[in-house]
Order: C-alpha cells, then structure tokens, then sequence
C-alpha cells in the first residue's frame, strides 16, 4: 500500500497552518516565527514554506509586513481543501492524508443511508493520518453514475477535489451523524484496534452541486488520537 496522488508539499504546509488556525493553535493576530526557523522546525526549504505562507495570504489568512513579519489573520471560513473534513488531533490541527487500501465497483451495501440514482458505487476504502498519526479508516461510497471506473491512482489527498477536477463533481454539503460500532474486519494492521471493537462512528451523506445525494461514507475513528470537531460562528 502506498499514498497515491499526495498534494504539492506547499498546499500541505498551507492546509496544516490553516486547520492550526481555525483549531485555534495559532490565534488572531499571532507573529508566526522568523522563515528560516519557521520552515526548519517543519523540516522544509525556505522557499517551499515561503509558496505556502504566499497561499495564506491570497486567503486572506495571514498579514506580511514587510521588515515585521507575518500574523495572523483568523477567520470563521477559511477556503480549505478540507473544510469538510471534521477530525483533528486530540490537541487541535494535524494535516489531514491518506493512504488508499482499495478502489472497487461493486453493489451498494444495503446499510448505508440512501444516496445516488445507481445501483452501484464506487466503494474506496482508506487509512486516514493526522500529520503522520493514524487516525482513523473509512469507507466512501460515491454513486455509480458520475463514472465508469475509478483508479486507485487516479486519487488525489481530497476526494472532493478529485471529484471537482477529474469529475465536474462539486460536494456543496453534508450531513454528519456520530454514534458507535464496530470496528471493520478490513481495517489494515496499521490501525491499532481488533476487528469488533467499539469506535465512534461518522456517519456522512453528501450532496452535489444539484442537489442529489452523490455520496455516503463511514468513518470508524480512534479517541485516542483524534476528536470530531463541527464549529459553530
């Protein structure tokens, strides 16, 4: 197993500080440290972190004054390529990747919640990282009608932004249900809870751009590691 389609290192270090933002890790009016010991302690070029800081900034995100410095700007809505995505670090933050365990067509399971005008969907089942911590696997369903076939390289970090480039898919919201079950059987080794055991559980329905209910998912979480966290303004 290897993580396919992993996002400029840039767009990772700009996600990163973005969810250390809205986490509150990093505050409203924060001096974030000099480059040069910036991008040391993230273990980067100077450059690579000056194109991500350049990122926050487009964002509206971060404040460079010239012979000062670079500050923290907080907003309620950062433009994220996560913005959906509800799991931090017990502590707040972490940068959201994935690992790919498998990609197949196949029947809709009968449990999941309605979704999709096919019969079949595209079943993509992953082991999720919060800045190289396991956090969790989940299981992501998308209707078998926006494609015919779906590669597992073919899969980028952010299915939602797969499925806006390769798909012409926009997910414009979700509805999140959190309860308990067990944990899969197809769970990788990785993932340091036994098949059966009690997790907290993400239910999810997606909808397109149209108004239809494009996807389903489950997301089964370890509580040792991460939080579901939903803000409200």
């Amino acid at each position: 197993m290897s993580v396919q389609g992993s996002l400029p290192l840039f767009l990772q270090i700009s996600e990163l500080l973005i969810r250390d933002i809205a986490s509150g890790r990093l505050i409203d009016g924060e001096k974030l440290p000099p480059e040069r010991e910036m991008a040391a302690q993230l273990g980067i070029a100077v450059g690579t972190l000056r194109q991500a800081l350049k990122a926050l900034t487009a964002k509206g995100l971060l404040d460079r004054v010239q012979g000062s410095g670079n500050y923290v700007r907080a907003l309620h809505d950062p433009a994220s390529v996560y913005a959906m995505f509800r799991l931090e670090l017990a502590e707040g933050g972490g940068l959201p990747t994935a690992q790919v365990l498998s990609v197949a067509r196949c029947i809709k399971d009968p449990a999941l919640p309605p979704f999709g005008e096919s019969a079949e969907g595209h079943r993509i089942r992953r082991l999720r990282f919060l800045s190289g911590r396991v956090a969790a696997v989940e299981e992501i369903w998308l209707d078998g009608s926006y494609a015919e076939a779906i590669a597992v390289g073919d899969l980028s970090e952010s299915l939602y932004l797969y499925y806006r480039e390769r798909l012409s898919l926009w997910i414009a919201r979700a509805e999140d249900r959190v309860g308990q079950a067990a944990c899969p059987d197809w769970a990788p080794p990785e993932f340091p809870h036994a098949a059966g055991s009690p997790l907290p559980l993400i239910t999810r329905v997606s909808w397109d751009q149209d108004g239809k209910r494009a996807e389903s998912s489950w997301t089964w979480y370890d509580p040792q590691i991460a939080r579901y966290v939903a803000r409200i303004k």
